[in-house]
């Protein structure tokens, strides 16, 4: 009997929790407020003070595995610095299998694309982000060749949706030459690329970074903290053997194998295959084996760091018709390396990596086999690998290296055995307390549980244990040693171990017994049955502890986080207490991780990886730790959100550093037989339950009871099925090393007797097969189910009919069901008697079992439906204890209900369990519910739990019902509506006809309400419409449920707060002046002072700012009449990406402010809000100062002398509803839904699809007893309550004028890539479509329209605009459409119906378009507000209420005539309106708005934006003007006329096959980019002997140019077959190259320069004066531009890239450039070529006339001078010498005989 057991370890367990319970039950103490409750999340109702049980986990269903929407857009913008010679480049971007092709750009470096790509795929996460994103650049690519490769790119889809707002913009890809890894770089293709599922938003275009586009270097497609030189890297992954293979195969021919030679041979032949970036490698196949020996190792080579995060390692079993996937395990890099100062580079092992997947049995057809390739959480162990992995960077110089980087394989030598760790018996013991909620699908068949630890216990399949243990003593060699080693099996140790101990892995089956319709539970009464295994595993225990103790210092954070987060949400005091204790406690967990993490360091086994990642976490955990402390001094009550998202990144890099990439002991399975057939299954990490004697690396779950809940395997558990638990059980779980079980059973609440198998000698060591209890308790639990929120539509109608059904151990309960309600308020007690718990009286105390509380939908016919499930923890009381404060009476809380992985809802609850002392039921506290309410035999709720309710009165603003759609094909005809809150309500008048007039009758109703006090309890109200048919019969239409109803609460305004006191002035500034550069001159604007601030005139400034140059040159005066709507609408752009690039540098300049590792605080640094008004709290000054500064830079800040001032509007790179709360100022929008919600795996059933139309009204809550001060104000309609001053609702006709700009990132419709786009726009029953001005082939349109509408409110409410795609032939395709409700524009206090502009003028561009000019909009406002004026004084002043605004008097009319006027001051107050008492709010600028456009078939998901705004004009005020012009301004015509001079210095290309003179034919090509098919080139320079050239020779290219983009538009058919032309937009780049011209062969190309005619280097004086550092330092020359300087000569550099891919100059060209307008060169034209008109003279170039007659003697004395002259000189010779000798022999015979003869 162990009854007696000393409770030390619980108390040391409760003495750790100690100092952070104390300071929350403190914080509770100090406020009492009878409702005080913790919206406490699930997992904060679990934690306990004891440690006996462990938290169960909420979210059943996997999330893995399940496909879904995904869209990659990448944008290929151009390509610069390509390393070849005249290149025609083509772009490929690949994704996985996917490719796609930008068009050719001919004989260009640096091609201009444009071009936009988007791939849509529906695949699993895992999956996607494993996808290989590939750019590579191919030369000459056409139909019959598939073109050479120039280099590449690649990175994976993971690392772009890891970026902050999942994408890349802008961006430089560095290619490389993957045959050629010594090569270099290979040019840049700049991208933007973006990965968006659903609900992901891409961010707008108009980033900050445009202007930067040169600076290549600085904008590098890598992600943070990639280094920009990326060196090449061989990754070597070793792999040595496996074990543990299951014993199948899955070929049809092994069935007819097996049948015709037996079983005798192993039916496997395993490879192994490693995929890494894009690359595969392969082992050998090891042909039938179970254990196959490979040594080999797979040598990839890919750059450093890679941009492929994951290596996937499979084991394939090779097979003739095809291969399966055995298991597959994923190596992230990132979890073993580190980057910088102090990093590591990539090592793994040698260690065992664990692989999992289908179950093991043999089947023909596998159902599981996804699993297998790593898609899902594995069902079961499938094999275990022996690998390592290396890396060793590559010196791209040394001679020998290998420059490709196809995959090698070879051979490695044999690792030692104990390489891994020296091999330990562990021993696994497990007991089941109780298995409850059994599915009673399963059937009452005998149920057993299974548990399996690798391939140790699994006996349905028939155990393997690897071979190597078996052999004994066969020729006495190693295995036997071996054998000995792994097992300690000599005998002798045996016997005193434990005798021969057979391990019991499975529980004996039994029958269930029926708990309720639904469940069925095990009769595991006093029996507890228990099972053990005993395993042979490497001893790398260290790597588990110290992810242990990451592990609870994370959760213990987390846990802390989670409160704090409801210390603020509930809004009790002192949340930075909490804070703090949560930073001590984290700041002690690493302290102790220091002293901890150091042991056992001379283990066997220990790897290169173990070593690095402990001196990482070491490195880590300390300035964690220091910065734990840092932090926790600077948290004040004002700062505690912004630390609270500091001590969220520690979190997430604790759960970072916990992951432990290489494994050691396998994870255990537990699975849940019926009838011996596997039913579902749990899966519990090795690590949760592993033993240590020291606490803090014990895992969370050793020794615990843990509540376990099964699921389906695989595909079977995704979506509703996998909702339903299978079973739940109560499992203790123990994972040691047999040599430490002495207190393998201490964890298990006590009061049992041991039942072991048999009592024989030395088997007392057994561990017992089962436990008998023989102490049990009797409680009674009270479960007071209050209320629920929020829950699941289950029904057709958009309701539910829901109740709760309560389950503690094996008893369950269930509520009453409430009809049609989403909130169903049940104020029940569920009281549940004789509940037997087995254990410990005080155990039980502290540790109660979980109670489950699941949700269903009663439906009349079939079963009731399954809407989600929360788990609570009751508070328990013993006998002997006082029923009474602070523990009891409990105090409800909400608990959040789950559904799947999806939340679905809270309940508002309260548990007590209460034990049944000696003296029976009669001494339990009684129940006293409230009087009043007879339910028959249903208790309330008790007094005490109850909340305290007071009298509320609720009114109701109906306004009218929209949208509404057809219900059963039937058309919705008299609608009403019903509000319904805490059982009372009211209806709203009937719509007689809904056609006619949406609007309600009444506007005002309201009822009275008795609700809680404490707002956090308030129940939801309820909105439901009915349409009324004939015979009294009514359909529900929709309905809705407010659950938050804070924010309609009326809170009295405190009379003196914001009222300023009316008789003292207050004088404004009228200029909103920097308020950085004059900081000084802002004064308080308190009540009681009289200050007044100068403003200075425009003049005076414009006079200061020109002295204040110097001697800069001086910017053009803008011309007026040159300026349309789009200088504004550029300038505007141009502001707007200031201000984003001023937000950055102020974000950062905070950054660097704070501790250097912090994020930076505050969120978006608004330019409007000047920083002075103490909007932002907390901010660092500076931050603020920078946004100002950017502030000052749109308006008049420094940045003025760079830009002419043009007025501009509001560019928003957002709706315009966002910016303005959608406009919700007093009218509200309630969508109504009807219809059964979608869960995640039904892909059709969205909410948009649910939604049926939208009620408008609004709600005002008050105490009662606030009515009679409200009376007592000012005129109050008594008709109307709250709602003081609202317009009528009748019907009003308004003129609608819709203007759009453009539209943005379209998504291609057709084949080509491409869209054909116009306009469609539709407002009530006008729709017009815009067909015959469709934009050819354009992704980003520039619309420039604007389109007239007339419309009557409320029957026209819903403006949609919609961008189709033409098609010549079918239907057009809807792109996208975007939805805009006018009538809350129109009604709304900011005035949406016309913006204000910037400054008010009578003609121009900037004409006031509001029919009402700003004093009439002015003089309105007040009288509506009730404030007190405008009264407009002398000297250019105006007071309204108490403020005073000075402006300017004077406006210019469009004859240059002056006039007085108090327009300008009307607008300045209105500019300024948000600052007045109580009437004040901000007004609508003049703007353009970008809204995401959306397509119904692929829900969430942008499709494009489009920029546009819309006016809107009441047809009974006077009619506004005509519409603004914003058509698309037309291209200008220019001409450029290239003048070439001379060459100077170009190489010398040809030898003259004579004279072998070097020479060079030189002529010189030009064109436009974009225009090569209009290349022009000079007349042949011949035989230039000194690479000097004369032409005189004239180029001519007419251009269309767009100033304010700066590109020049180009419009051309695509192809013969393009049904009409196309139009391009690109950038201004002349192209002059130089060639040598051959008659014979192809013409060599020499060299060529690229100018942009926007900005370009000044040409040289003269030929020696260019160089190359004139292209070099770009940067520092003088630039220039054609555009503004008219007319340019110089000398510029030919260039060429030599052998090594250094530049080099090939030739100077002397050349002459001039641009002329269209106008002037119909005036004035020229000839191209040196042609009339003004025709060049000819060049004066050496006379080649006498070349015929002279070549001959030239080409006679080269041959004999230079190439033959030895030959020469020694034929003479040799001649003499012979001719010598002849004559010798001639002459010799008579000179002999004259001598002979004497005479």
């Amino acid at each position: 009997m162990k009854k007696g057991k000393s409770k030390s370890s619980k108390n040391k367990g409760e003495n750790q929790d100690e100092p952070a319970v104390l300071e929350t039950e403190d914080l509770g103490r100090k406020i009492p407020d009878p409702d005080t409750i913790s919206l406490a999340s699930v997992t904060a109702v679990c934690t306990n003070v004891s440690n006996k049980r462990s938290k169960p986990d909420i979210k059943m269903e996997p999330g893995a595995g399940r496909p879904i929407d995904f869209q990659v857009s990448v944008t290929v913008i151009e390509a610069r610095q390509l390393v070849g010679l005249n290149m025609d480049p083509v772009v490929c971007v690949e994704i996985g299998d996917d490719k796609k092709y930008t068009s050719m750009k001919e004989s260009t470096n640096c091609p201009y694309y444009n071009e936009y790509f988007v791939f849509d795929f529906h695949v699993p996460p895992d999956q996607m982000f494993d996808k290989i994103l590939k750019i590579s650049v191919i030369h000459s690519k056409n139909l019959l060749r598939s073109g050479t490769l120039v280099g590449a790119f690649k990175m994976d889809v993971g690392t772009v949706y890891s970026q902050p707002e999942h994408n890349f913009y802008h961006k430089w890809a560095i290619l490389s030459d993957p045959d050629d890894i010594t090569a270099g770089l290979k040019g840049y293709v700049k991208c933007d690329i973006a990965v968006v599922t659903k609900g992901d938003n891409i961010k707008t275009p108009h980033k900050s970074t445009e202007t930067d586009e040169d600076d290549i270097e600085g904008n590098l497609l890598l992600p943070e903290g990639v280094p920009v030189e990326r060196a090449w890297a061989r990754y070597y992954v070793k792999i040595y053997r496996a074990e543990g293979l299951p014993k199948s195969n899955t070929s049809i021919m092994a069935n007819v194998k097996k049948a015709i030679i037996g079983e005798n041979k192993d039916l496997l032949d395993p490879y192994v295959q490693v995929l890494f970036a894009g690359q595969k490698g392969k082992t050998s196949v090891q042909k039938s084996n179970y254990e196959p020996i490979w040594n080999e190792q797979i040598c990839f080579t890919e750059m450093f760091p890679p941009l492929c995060s994951r290596m996937k390692v499979q084991i394939r079993d090779s097979d003739k018709v095809n291969d399966v996937a055995i298991g597959t395990h994923f190596i992230d890099l990132r979890n073993i390396a580190s980057e910088g100062d102090n990093g590591f580079l990539p090592t793994l092992g040698p260690a065992w990596v664990n692989m999992y997947g289908s179950t093991r049995n043999y089947t023909l057809m596998d159902e599981y086999q996804d699993l297998n390739e790593g898609l899902g959480e594995g069902v079961s162990f499938r094999a275990r690998l022996l690998i390592s992995l290396g890396m060793e960077l590559l010196d791209t110089g040394a001679p020998d290296i290998m420059t490709s980087t196809e995959v090698q394989m070879e051979g490695v030598p044999k690792i030692a055995e104990n390489a891994t760790g020296k091999v330990e018996e562990f021993l696994l013991f497990g007991s089941f307390l109780e298995a409850t909620m059994i599915d009673r699908k399963i059937g009452d068949k005998p149920i057993n549980f299974e548990v399996t630890i690798g391939y140790y216990g699994n006996e349905l399949d028939g155990q393997i244990k690897p071979k190597s243990r078996r052999k004994k003593g066969k020729g006495g060699d190693s295995d036997e040693e071996e054998t000995e080693l792994i097992h300690g099996d000599s005998d002798e140790e045996m016997m005193e171990d434990d005798g021969d101990l057979e391990s019991i892995s499975t529980t004996p089956p039994m029958k269930p017994l029926i708990t309720d319709r639904n469940y069925f539970h095990l009769p595991y009464f006093e029996r507890k049955p228990c099972i053990y295994i005993r395993s042979w595993w490497p001893d790398q225990r260290r790597r588990l502890y110290n992810s242990n103790i990451i592990d609870n210092i994370a959760d213990k954070l987390e846990e802390g986080l989670n409160d704090v987060q409801e210390v603020i949400k509930t809004e009790k005091a002192y949340p930075e207490r909490r804070l703090r204790g949560v930073l001590e406690e984290l700041s002690n967990g690493c302290s102790q991780f220091l002293s901890l993490a150091n042991k056992d360091q001379n283990q066997a086994g220990k790897t290169k990886l173990d070593r690095e990642r402990l001196k990482t976490c070491l490195r880590e955990m300390e300035s964690m730790g220091q910065q734990a402390k840092t932090i926790r001094s600077q948290v004040k009550k004002n700062t505690v959100k912004d630390k609270l998202k500091l001590v969220q990144v520690f979190l997430q890099k604790l759960r970072f550093l916990a992951v432990e990439p290489q494994h050691s002991v396998p994870d255990i399975y537990i699975w849940m037989l019926s009838n011996n057939k596997r039913i579902a299954y749990a899966r519990v990490g090795c690590k949760d339950i592993l033993y240590s004697p020291v606490e803090e690396e014990r895992g969370k779950d050793c020794a615990k009871v843990k509540t376990i809940f099964f699921k389906l395997p695989g595909k079977k558990g995704f979506g509703s099925a996998g909702w339903t638990v299978q079973s739940k059980t109560e499992m203790y779980l123990w994972l040691g090393l047999s040599r430490q079980r002495k207190d393998y059973l201490a964890g298990l609440p006590n009061g049992f007797e041991e039942a072991k198998l048999t009592v024989g000698p030395g088997m007392q060591a057994a561990p017992p097969i089962s436990l008998v209890y023989t102490m049990k308790q009797q409680f009674q639990l009270r479960a007071h189910m209050y209320q629920a929120r929020s829950l699941f539509a289950a029904d057709s109608t958009g309701l539910s009919d829901p109740f709760a059904r309560v389950f503690f151990s094996t008893h369950t309960q269930v509520t009453e069901v409430l009809n049609e309600t989403l909130c169903p308020t049940w104020d029940q007690l569920l009281v549940f008697d004789h509940v037997e718990l087995y254990g410990e009286a005080g155990e039980l105390r502290d540790d109660p079992p979980i109670i489950v509380i699941e949700i269903y939908d009663q439906d009349a016919m079939g079963k009731a439906e399954f809407m989600g499930r929360t788990f609570a923890k009751p508070i328990t009381k013993m006998s002997d204890e006082y029923y009474g404060p602070p523990r009891f009476p409990p105090q409800l809380e909400y608990y959040q209900i789950y559904r799947g992985n999806c939340t679905a809802g809270e309940m508002l609850a309260a548990f007590e369990l209460l034990q049944i002392g000696p003296g029976g039921k009669s001494e339990l506290p009684p129940i006293d519910g409230p009087t009043e309410l007879d339910r028959g035999p249903i208790l309330p709720v008790p007094i005490g739990i109850r909340p305290v309710l007071s009298k509320y009165r609720i009114e109701v603003l109906f306004w009218g019902l929209r949208d509404l759609k057809r219900i059963n094909l039937a058309q919705v005809d008299r609608p009403r509506v019903d509000i319904e809150c805490a059982g009372k309500g009211v209806q709203s008048a009937l719509i007689q006809n809904y056609k006619k007039n949406p609007n309600f009758s009444t506007l005002v109703k309201w009822f009275e309400v008795d609700l809680p006090e404490n707002e956090l309890l308030h129940p939801p109200l309820n909105i439901r419409v009915v349409d009324c048919r004939a015979f009294g019969r009514y359909t529900l239409v929709g309905s809705n449920a407010v659950t938050t109803l804070r924010k309609f609460i009326y809170r009295p305004s405190d009379k003196h707060a914001n009222n300023y006191s009316t008789t003292d002035e207050i004088i404004c500034n009228a200029e909103p002046e920097p308020p950085v550069k004059k900081m000084e001159t802002v004064v308080k604007l308190d009540s009681a002072s009289d200050a007044v601030v100068k403003v200075e005139s425009e003049d005076e400034k414009k006079g200061k700012k020109k002295k204040g140059r110097g001697g800069e040159p001086e910017e053009e005066e803008v011309d007026e009449s040159m300026l349309d709507w789009w200088s504004k609408y550029f300038a505007s752009i141009e502001t707007l990406k200031e201000i984003l690039k001023a937000q950055e540098a102020a974000l950062a300049e905070a950054e660097k402010e704070e501790d250097p590792d912090a994020p930076p605080e505050g969120g978006e640094i608004n330019p409007d809000d000047s920083p002075v008004k103490g909007k932002k709290k907390g901010k660092k000054k500076k931050a603020a100062a920078a946004a100002a500064a950017a502030a000052a830079a749109a308006g008049d800040g420094p940045a003025e002398n760079k830009r002419p001032k043009i007025d501009e509007l509001k560019v928003y790179n957002k709706e315009l509803d966002l910016e303005f709360d959608g406009f919700e100022d007093w009218l509200h929008s309630f969508n109504l839904y009807r219809g059964k919600a979608g869960d995640d795996e039904d892909e059709n059933v969205h909410d948009d699809d649910r939604l049926v139309g939208k009620f408008k009204g609004s709600l005002s809550i008050y105490k009662v007893s606030t009515l009679e001060e409200m009376s007592r104000d000012s005129p109050y309609d008594t008709n109307m309550g709250m709602f003081q001053n609202i317009p009528q609702n009748n019907p009003v006709n308004i003129l609608v004028r819709v203007y759009v700009v453009r539209a943005t990132d379209l998504h291609p419709a057709d084949i080509n890539g491409k869209a054909d786009p116009y306009i469609a726009i539709k407002l009530g029953k006008t729709e017009i479509k815009d067909k015959e001005n469709y934009i050819s082939k354009q992704l980003n349109p520039l619309f420039g329209k604007s389109f007239d509408i007339e419309a009557t409110f409320p029957m026209d409410s819903t403006l949609t605009v919609s961008i189709y795609d033409w098609d010549l032939v079918g239907t057009d395709d809807l792109i996208g459409e975007t939805r805009i409700d006018l009538e809350n524009r129109y009604y709304s206090k900011h005035r949406a119906t016309c913006g204000l502009a910037s400054q008010y003028s009578l003609y121009g561009y900037n004409v006031w378009r509001d029919p009402m000019k700003p004093t009439q909009i002015l003089s309105k406002l007040c009288k509506d507000g009730k404030v007190d004026g405008p009264h407009f004084g002398p000297g250019g002043r105006v007071k309204v209420a108490n403020r005073v605004y000075f402006g300017p008097t004077e406006i210019e009319d469009e004859n240059g005539l002056k006039k007085q006027t108090d327009e300008h001051l009307a607008l300045t107050v209105l500019k300024h309106w948000e600052d007045m008492p109580r009437a004040g709010c901000k007004l609508v600028p003049e703007h353009v708005e970008t809204r995401p456009l959306l397509n119904p078939n692929k829900p969430g998901i942008e499709q494009g934006r489009i920029e546009m705004w819309v006016d809107m004009f009441p047809k009974d005020m006077a009619a506004p003007g005509p519409a603004l012009d914003i058509a698309p301004r037309k291209p200008k015509k220019f001409e450029l006329r290239v003048i070439i001079w001379n060459t100077d210095e170009v190489v010398l290309e040809d030898d003259d096959i004579f004279t072998g003179e070097k020479s060079s034919d030189i002529f010189v090509r030009g064109w436009l980019k974009g225009q090569q098919e209009d290349k022009q080139d000079t007349d042949v320079h011949y035989h230039s002997l000194t690479g000097e050239g004369n032409f005189n020779w004239r180029f001519v290219y007419p251009f269309d140019y767009l100033m304010a983009e700066e590109k020049i538009v180009i419009s051309k058919k695509e192809s013969m077959f393009a049904w009409d032309e196309t139009e391009y937009k690109i950038p201004p780049r002349l192209n002059i190259q130089v060639w040598d011209a051959d008659h014979f062969s192809a013409d060599d190309f020499l060299g060529a320069i690229e100018l942009d005619l926007n900005r370009f280097v000044r040409g040289a004086k003269t030929a020696k004066q260019c160089t190359l550092e004139m292209i070099e330092n770009e940067a520092e020359m003088p630039m220039v531009s054609i555009f503004k300087q008219k007319r340019i000569k110089g000398w510029w550099p030919f260039l060429a890239r030599d052998e090594n891919d250094e530049l080099e100059i090939t030739g100077k060209v002397e050349a002459e450039l001039q641009l002329v307008t269209g106008d002037e060169a119909e005036k004035s034209p020229v000839g191209e070529g040196r042609n009339e008109p003004e025709p060049l003279e000819k060049p004066n170039r050496p006379d080649t006339a006498m070349l015929w007659f002279l070549t001959p003697l030239k080409a006679i004395r080269h041959l004999i001078c230079a190439q033959y002259k030895w030959l020469v000189i020694k034929i003479v010779v040799a001649l003499l010498v012979l001719a010598l000798l002849g004559l010798f022999l001639y002459s010799m015979p008579g000179y002999m005989v004259k001598k002979m003869l004497g005479a």
